[in-house]
C-alpha cells in the first residue's frame, strides 16, 4: 500500500477527529449550548428534579461525551498503528494499545492547554484523566470484543 493511501486510510480520519475535538473545545459557550439540549430532556424525564440535580446530570452527560470522544480517538490510533487486514490472525498487542493510549494522553493534554486560551473555558488535569479513562475504556472494549470473537 502506498504511503499516501496509508495516510488517507488511517491517519486522515485521526486528523479530522482532532479537528472535531479542537472545534468543540474552542467554543466558549459549549456548556450552555449542550445544557439547552440536555436540560429539557432531564426535566421531561424527571419533572421533580431540583436545579442542582439537573446541573449535575448535565455535567455527567458532558463528561460521558468526553469519555466517548476519546474512546473513539483511542480506537482510531489503535487502528492506525495496527493497520488491520481482513482475517487478521495477529494476537492482541498491549504495546500498540499503550501507544494508542499515549496518543490519547498527548492530545488530551494539548486540548486542555488549548482551552486555557479560550475565554470562558478552563484546562484541567482532571479532564485529561477523564479523557484518558475514555481512551482506556475504548481499548478495553475492543480487547473484550476481540476475545469474545476469538480474534486474539
Amino acid at each position: 500500500m502506498s504511503k499516501l493511501r496509508v495516510f488517507l486510510k488511517y491517519w486522515l480520519v485521526i486528523i479530522l477527529w482532532f479537528a472535531l475535538i479542537f472545534l468543540a473545545s474552542s467554543d466558549a459557550k459549549s456548556a450552555g449550548r449542550s445544557s439547552r439540549i440536555i436540560e429539557p430532556i432531564v426535566l421531561w424525564l424527571f419533572p421533580q428534579a431540583s436545579p442542582k440535580t439537573v446541573e449535575e446530570v448535565v455535567l455527567g452527560v458532558r463528561k460521558c461525551a468526553h469519555l466517548t470522544e476519546y474512546a473513539v480517538l483511542a480506537l482510531l490510533f489503535w487502528r492506525a498503528f495496527r493497520k488491520p487486514v481482513r482475517n487478521d490472525t495477529r494476537p492482541w498487542s498491549w504495546r500498540l494499545a499503550g501507544a494508542a493510549l499515549l496518543g490519547v494522553m498527548f492530545y488530551a493534554a494539548t486540548d486542555e492547554v488549548h482551552q486555557l486560551f479560550v475565554p470562558g473555558r478552563f484546562g484541567t488535569l482532571p479532564d485529561v484523566l477523564i479523557d484518558m479513562t475514555g481512551g482506556a475504556l475504548g481499548l478495553l472494549a475492543l480487547w473484550t470484543w476481540g476475545r469474545w470473537r476469538k480474534r486474539w
